[in-house]
């Protein structure tokens, strides 16, 4: 699963730049964490747009690492770009404590899609296109919190593996700590993506691609030598998470319904 990370980026940068120009946008903004995939579109963008037209926003609940907010701010100086740090405590803490909740996941969620309600504001404000971070291994797994980190109006990493925005970020000069740092969300102390799914990165890699891009049964991939259990593990969770990949799916009563007959941009000139 090796990538060619020169032809990658080169082909991520065209993408960003034509993508944003044609929707008569010059500015990219996204919602830099301190973690590697954040790091690595913040770094294309400004390869795409130029520094000036990117803009950062770093968004730390008081719970947040601040080694991760250092190594967010330390990426900012890099790039040399435009920069806001909004805390979010006030307002999450505002909303909990008219609705309480002891649900760890839940309170996660609700700071994902405040952090992106904040970054659609400042879309708005700044006419800059909202630039998202999640890859193909969170998408697939559905690791990823629904109009929350999932949101955007573009997406350069959502078909790169986890495995594969390593080497892009290596090849980008993202920096040793934030490529060495365990990859977390950060929506609790302590949190890290794959103990919270329960297995590596790697691993899912592996499997996932054979799943998806080869194609091949869940128990074909397990006659190359990997548990089923883990195998049967990742099917379930590609399946169980197909809702956060889709639109919302819409009842069809007409002719020609969005998403499904009207799909031609070609139609109305665009």
């Amino acid at each position: 699963m090796k990538i060619n990370a020169e032809l990658v980026e080169k082909t991520l940068v065209l993408f960003l730049r034509e993508e944003i120009h044609k929707f008569g946008f010059q500015k990219g903004i996204l919602g830099l964490s301190g973690g590697l995939d954040s790091a690595v579109v913040a770094y294309l963008a400004a390869k795409a747009l130029g520094p000036e037209n990117l803009l950062l926003l770093l968004l730390p609940y008081q719970s947040s690492d601040r080694n991760n907010l250092e190594d967010a701010r330390d990426v900012v100086l890099r790039l040399k770009t435009p920069s806001y740090e909004i805390d979010v405590t006030p307002q999450i803490d505002a909303y909990f404590s008219a609705n309480p909740t002891d649900d760890r996941l839940a309170f996660g969620n609700k700071i994902a899609r405040e952090r992106m309600s904040i970054l659609f504001d400042f879309s708005q404000r700044e006419k800059a296109m909202v630039l998202g971070t999640s890859n193909k291994t969170e998408l697939l797994l559905g690791y990823g919190t629904w109009y929350g980190d999932m949101a955007s109006s573009l997406n350069p990493l959502g078909d790169l593996y986890k495995t594969q925005v390593f080497q892009l970020a290596e090849a980008l000069g993202v920096s040793e700590a934030v490529r060495a740092k365990a990859p977390s969300a950060d929506l609790w102390p302590g949190q890290t993506d794959e103990g919270e799914m329960g297995l590596t990165y790697a691993e899912a890699d592996k499997i996932l691609y054979l799943l998806v891009d080869r194609r091949m049964t869940p128990e074909e991939v397990a006659e190359e030598g990997y548990p089923s259990s883990l195998v049967q593990k990742i099917c379930a969770m590609v399946k169980r998470n197909q809702f956060k990949r889709q639109l919302p799916v819409i009842a069809k009563l007409s002719h020609r319904t969005v998403e499904k007959d009207f799909l031609y941009p070609r139609d109305w000139g665009v």
